[in-house]
């Protein structure tokens, strides 16, 4: 059995009778240099290293001994124990949480936790903290070091949140506890590495507000007319039907539209954004961080070629290049049973393609039809936008 004990501030001080037992009866100790300078022991110590890869590898190659692995706090919450889950039945470990930056830093705000989201920028992008930013929403950001308070005060700032309050808290639970606050406009505060912030946001006026829903306005997508328009969009994600942990190729991805409201409809959803275009895959970039999902794959290359070798989709979007011959086919030779392929076009070539298709797998057509307001001299009308032809269909 390989022991997980989560240590805070205060060190072996606050670790159970029965946990401190296991460390210090230990053959080998596994952690990060902080924790392992934490215990005197004579039992071999071992540090991660770059990519944790090295203590990985220890610890398959000493099952037969008594190892610990020290972590902090809380290990399942955005720790060592997650990761250790991947390569370890869960049957190997026995896991001993101590309390954890989020736990302590809800109770000392006097939040619930169940209500908070709960996030780390700790080896993740800073952008992450998009999808959540929303007026009344309360956050809990693990830190990546001293730096992140003013890099997450001046994102706020940036879409409008600058009279959101910030708390920062170092060092929780050891001698060194400390707490800062202030607004997001103008925090200048300097923080240890080991530092947690609570986010209580409020919107200022013009603050950038994203929906829940599917169809983001076009104006929050940079791009060069390479867009799903919204109305369409919505309609588009509605029949894609992502589910939690599923992964999308968004063939022809333009700005990357679609692969970003895919994967913002759940935190585990994964997308691949395939453009042959350099600017293009340069906007869905810049797109996907803006949104919140800076994790948005993106592959160079045009489909059917670039499809060869790319992981397994639960489904398929097709925005472009649909006339060109074999898309349509390669794209749903991909799919497995049960996967769900979604296509649309605008012009007649496609269309021609796609109705040829369509006989052969079946599947339903529909044509979507949008107008929206324009101004025409003092007066208003609603202009047609380009009707769109869409194929949908479950793979049997």
């Amino acid at each position: 059995m390989i022991h997980v004990i989560g240590i805070g501030e205060d060190g072996l001080e606050g670790v159970k009778p029965t946990a401190r037992q296991l460390i210090e009866t230990a053959e080998i100790l596994v952690g990060g240099v902080r924790h392992l300078e934490m215990v005197d022991s004579e039992a071999r110590k071992i540090s991660w290293g770059v990519g944790l890869g090295k203590g990985i590898d220890e610890i398959k190659a000493n099952q037969d001994k008594r190892i610990v692995v020290l972590a902090s706090g809380e290990p399942l919450w955005f720790g060592i124990g997650a990761t250790l889950l991947k390569h370890f039945e869960a049957t190997e470990l026995m896991i001993h949480p101590a309390n954890g930056s989020f736990s302590l830093t809800a109770a000392r705000m006097g939040w619930a936790v169940q209500d908070c989201v709960c996030m780390t920028i700790h080896g993740r992008a800073l952008e992450s903290l998009n999808r959540y930013i929303a007026d009344g929403v309360k956050i809990l950001v693990l830190s990546r070091d001293g730096k992140s308070p003013i890099e997450v005060a001046d994102l706020l700032a940036k879409y409008g949140y600058g009279d959101s309050h910030l708390t920062v808290f170092e060092h929780m639970g050891g001698e060194d506890e400390k707490r800062l606050e202030g607004t997001a406009t103008g925090w200048t505060a300097q923080t240890a590495d080991l530092n947690t912030i609570a986010i209580d946001c409020k919107a200022g006026t013009g603050a950038r507000c994203l929906p829940l829903t599917s169809g983001l306005g076009d104006d929050l997508f940079e791009h060069d007319g390479q867009l799903t328009k919204r109305e369409v969009r919505a309609v588009t994600l509605s029949t894609l039907a992502p589910q939690p942990g599923e992964l999308l190729w968004d063939v022809g991805a333009g700005c990357g539209s679609i692969a970003i409201e895919w994967m913002r409809a759940h935190p585990t959803c994964q997308a691949l954004a395939i453009e042959q275009n350099d600017h293009r895959r340069s906007m869905i970039a810049h797109n996907g961080a803006s949104l919140g999902v800076p994790t948005l794959e993106i592959v160079d290359g045009r489909a059917p070629e670039a499809l060869g070798g790319l992981p397994t989709p639960d489904a398929i979007f097709i925005g472009g290049g649909i006339s060109k011959k074999g898309v349509l086919e390669a794209c749903w030779n991909a799919l497995p049973i049960g996967g769900r392929l979604v296509a649309n076009t605008v012009t007649l070539e496609a269309e021609r393609e796609m109705l040829h298709f369509a006989e052969k797998i079946g599947g339903q057509l529909i044509r979507i039809a949008i107008s929206r307001e324009e101004h025409v001299g003092r007066l208003t009308a609603l202009k047609p936008m380009a009707p769109v032809l869409q194929l949908s269909a479950i793979k049997e």
